[in-house]
């Protein structure tokens, strides 16, 4: 397994400043655009993801961990934080645009966002299933408006967003496996029909620390350790037990800068986990110049969460995969609002059988928190607090 890019001291994103050699990102489908997430496995729970979002755009290298209870080090936030305040940063954007562009005045805006899951059933028995459950927005702003007239506006332009295309659309994601350089059948999964865009560990390697764009400030920080991480539901290793039943619970709370990007406070609350803090540019000019955009961090969560689930199922079925790592698409259309299926490559290098290969990345997509809000429809639920504004 590669190591850790943490000992080298890597912040956890960063922006390459040198993408010579790089292939290109996916061809965009019709009127649509297309991000490519390149991801491998290091030590650990730890992966990397490099995120092209097309020509003339930056690319992004981020770093992604998990908590105590999959047996993770900590150092860096876990997938679901990723998707979380991607998808936060997406409804903050559209909100806020939403807001100033009508008659009514409006400031101190503040949006918070839970996000829910659950997980069942035994993975030795193959009946282990991830489910997602409806996004709750809360919103509190002082406005002139009615909490109603809000609600019924900010409901309107968040229907509008990809994103919530994604979460209410059944979207059936596809995949194909490659197993020692060599491309095989699917299983339960449905086949890919894109070409195999190849194993993208050169990639990593081609782009190593000495291509690092630093910023100013921490674009991901860590804040805030775990309080406790020994509660007999979410203690150290919990989510590596065999058999589970239990629901997972991430909190955000978007604040808006006056330079213009987005301070994100992401927090797993169930499991306990740790604080960690998001700077996301989605601004109106394109966003992502200046730290990742939403839909950015959407995709790496995507790519991550199945990331976690291929080294989990591995580790519980003590099977011998060596490496592995994934080359993704996620594909939508912004004018139009929709998000399409997620096209996932994975790259197992390992020493079992074809038919167990296949049973890996079958388990992986059904235990996948992310690939589980792909299939499912889940619609935002909306809830406004509005406040007078001051004479």
């Amino acid at each position: 397994m590669t190591t850790s890019t943490q000992s080298p001291g890597a912040p956890l994103a960063y922006q390459l400043s040198n993408t010579d050699g790089l292939p290109e990102a996916a061809q965009p489908t019709a009127n649509g655009s297309t991000i490519r997430t390149y991801a491998r496995a290091l030590e650990g729970m730890q992966k990397e993801a490099i995120i092209c979002c097309g020509r003339d755009k930056p690319v992004w290298r981020l770093i992604c961990d998990e908590g105590h209870y999959l047996n993770g080090t900590d150092l860096a936030p876990p997938p679901l934080a990723f998707f979380s305040a991607g998808m936060a940063s997406i409804f903050t954007s559209v909100i806020d645009d939403e807001l100033s562009k009508s008659n009514f005045k409006h400031s101190n805006l503040i949006v918070e966002q839970d996000a829910y899951y659950a997980m069942d059933g035994s993975a030795l028995r193959g009946t282990m299933k991830a489910t997602a459950d409806s996004v709750v927005l809360r919103i509190s702003s002082a406005s002139d408006i009615t909490d109603k007239d809000m609600a019924d506006r900010l409901s309107a332009a968040i229907s509008r967003t990809v994103v919530e295309s994604l979460m209410q659309t059944c979207l059936t994601d596809t995949f194909s496996i490659n197993r020692n350089g060599a491309a095989m059948s699917t299983g339960d999964v449905h086949p890919s029909s894109a070409p195999d865009p190849g194993d993208p560990d050169w990639i990593f390697e081609h782009s190593g620390a000495s291509a690092v764009q630093r910023n100013e400030e921490d674009i991901i920080a860590k804040l805030k350790s775990a309080e406790t991480v020994f509660h007999a539901h979410h203690g150290v290793g919990a989510a590596l037990k065999e058999q589970q039943r239990r629901t997972l619970l991430i909190r955000s709370q978007v604040t808006l800068r006056e330079d213009g990007l987005q301070k994100i406070r992401v927090q797993i609350h169930r499991p306990v986990g740790s604080v960690f803090q998001f700077l996301v540019d989605e601004s109106s000019s394109g966003g992502g110049g200046r730290a990742p955009d939403g839909l950015s961090l959407v995709a790496a969560g995507i790519a991550f969460c199945y990331m976690t689930q291929l080294g989990r199922y591995i580790q519980i079925a003590r099977k011998n995969v060596h490496h592995y790592s994934v080359v993704q698409d996620t594909h939508f259309d912004l004018a139009s609002g929709i998000s399409f299926p997620v096209d996932t490559h994975v790259y197992l290098q390992s020493g079992e059988d074809e038919s167990t290969c296949r049973k890996i990345v079958d388990m992986a997509e059904q235990t996948c928190f992310l690939h589980a809000a792909c299939r499912m429809s889940n619609k935002t639920k909306l809830t406004v607090e509005t406040r007078r504004v001051s004479e």
